[in-house]
């Protein structure tokens, strides 16, 4: 199977590795606050045509490697995914709502994105054991105090 992806006009393979976090940093995405994300992440992608290679919902970050169709926007997919979770998880977890930090925001205003070239497998591996490597270096911190 080749790695490119057909349109009616053109041919493509465009990958991004994206990554954002939540106002503040704080550390709310877990439990059924990241199984919800996750979820939506995956829905939101699948209705604008965008194949999640590898996602990971980290406490205070999300990392996301995705294919995104040319003639979709990277700033209106990012966009879409960071809009559309916040109203589901502010909807579904009402008490986030009670903090007055948030604000109507859950996301931080920006994001990083980076085009995926031919390094595609080892960002896709560096996703995949990013909470595995933290996991360790926060057990050996405690080990250390």
């Amino acid at each position: 199977m080749s790695r490119f992806r057909k349109l009616s006009q053109s041919i493509w393979h465009c990958q991004y590795h994206i990554v954002w976090v939540p106002k503040y940093r704080y550390k709310v995405l877990q439990g059924a606050i990241a199984v919800e994300v996750e979820n939506c992440i995956r829905a939101f992608s699948e209705q604008q045509k965008c194949e999640v290679i590898e996602l990971n919902v980290q406490i205070d970050h999300v990392h996301l490697l995705v294919m995104v169709p040319p003639k979709v926007s990277i700033s209106d997919y990012v966009g879409t995914l960071k809009g559309r979770t916040a109203i589901r998880v502010f909807n579904r977890f009402r008490k986030l709502k009670e903090k007055p930090y948030w604000g109507n925001r859950f996301w931080t205003r920006g994001y990083c994105v980076d085009t995926v070239g031919l390094d595609a497998e080892m960002i896709q591996k560096y996703v995949k054991y990013q909470q595995k490597k933290e996991q360790v270096a926060e057990q050996r911190d405690l080990f250390n105090r």
